[in-house]
């Protein structure tokens, strides 16, 4: 597989309206796009800095893995993301490195990004997404 660079820092926040002034006034990095991504129950904010983004996470449903997060450690780093060239070939090498991933096929995430997320249990307690630009 190969690290293209750091797609994007996920953050969870209860309130996407407390926590996006932050980012686009204070440091005044530029919005790039706010989604809602349904099957992952969560809404992104986003904020590009033009080697990387913010991306702010807030949970729309009871059940999602973010309200799970805030729930049990609040608002903070939820993720790191990396952009990888091939992410269906990410996956391959991690099960031949007996690396845990949280699923075993890739999903479509916030910008038609293709993803996919290795357990922290394998990365020393960091939750980190793989993810391969729409072409």
């Amino acid at each position: 597989m190969k690290i293209l660079r750091i797609e994007h820092i996920g953050i969870a926040v209860e309130r996407l309206e407390n926590r996006s002034p932050f980012w686009a006034h204070v440091l005044g990095i530029k919005h790039a796009s706010t989604e809602i991504v349904k099957h992952e129950g969560v809404k992104t904010d986003i904020y590009d800095t033009g080697s990387g983004k913010v991306e702010l996470l807030k949970s729309i449903s009871d059940d999602s893995t973010i309200e799970k997060f805030l729930n049990k450690k609040g608002e903070g780093i939820h993720h790191v993301c990396l952009q990888v060239d091939d992410v269906e070939q990410a996956i391959i090498e991690l099960k031949e490195n007996n690396i845990s991933i949280i699923s075993e096929k890739p999903s479509i995430g916030a910008e038609g990004y293709k993803i996919v997320f290795i357990h922290p249990k394998s990365t020393g307690g960091v939750l980190v997404e793989l993810a391969e630009k729409a072409t």
